[in-house]
């Protein structure tokens, strides 16, 4: 979905896993719709590169493993008067063996920590400011292996199945809260989603392999052309979907 210049003046989004190729579509494409932008990652010198060029940007050093050090940057925001709107979470990883005997537990411990534990404590820390906007929207990245798993990316698939199931959970929170509380429900005007690839694909991985088809993959533009899009779609409509994009 295109979404117009300035339609998102007003809105805030916290980007967590910002310096990633897709959080930095996702910052390109919020800032030309006009949101404002808290873009988070560990490495700040990564980050810088990654946000070079891009307005309206607070970059902000956290290591999202670590809930008290989440709930000290949502406070370290209100402080400077910064409210959150919609988190979009592009962290994550990937890990591989061969077959489930190769999965292993250092590989396992790695993607839960980054997929699920990033989520879980981001999510609870921001979730108030995300159930409160009147344009509230938390998404992930999610994979079509979810739904086929395969023996050598069973941890991965795993972690990504974990992270699916606490975003539709939080969806019902959400819901719970707004348009089917049983007293004095309200319009729905929170989501949260998730949006289903093969796997990414950026400009890096085109110039390094031009003979390559990329069959099936989707490009971190198109991605942020859709993360962008739900800020502009009814919350009733995406709230708790999963949300394919075409390669």
């Amino acid at each position: 979905m295109s979404v117009a210049t300035g339609s998102l003046t007003g809105t805030t989004v916290l980007i967590a896993g910002a310096s990633s190729a897709s959080g930095t579509a996702c910052a390109r494409a919020l800032a030309a719709a006009g949101a404002s932008i808290v873009a988070v990652d560990i490495n700040m010198d990564r980050l810088g590169t990654a946000m070079s060029g891009v307005d309206g940007v607070r970059m902000e050093q956290c290591d999202l493993t670590d809930g008290k050090a989440v709930e000290n940057l949502r406070s370290s925001l209100l402080d400077k008067g910064c409210t959150i709107d919609g988190v979009l979470h592009l962290v994550g990883g990937w890990r591989g063996g061969k077959g489930i005997k190769g999965q292993t537990d250092e590989d396992w411990d790695f993607l839960h920590r980054l997929i699920v534990t990033t989520l879980r404590n981001v999510t609870r820390t921001f979730y108030d400011d995300v159930e409160s906007s009147p344009r509230g929207r938390y998404a992930i990245v999610s994979a079509t292996a979810v739904a086929k798993p395969t023996a050598g990316g069973a941890s991965y698939t795993a972690a990504k199945a974990a992270a699916e199931t606490w975003i539709m959970a939080m969806a019902q929170g959400l819901a719970k809260a707004q348009s089917t509380r049983k007293e004095n429900p309200v319009e729905q005007h929170s989501a949260a989603s998730v949006l289903v690839i093969k796997a990414l694909l950026d400009d890096a991985m085109i110039a390094a392999e031009p003979e390559k088809s990329f069959t099936g993959y989707t490009h971190v533009d198109q991605v942020a052309e859709a993360m962008t899009g739900l800020f502009v779609t009814p919350a009733s409509e995406i709230n708790g979907v999963r949300i394919p994009l075409s390669s």
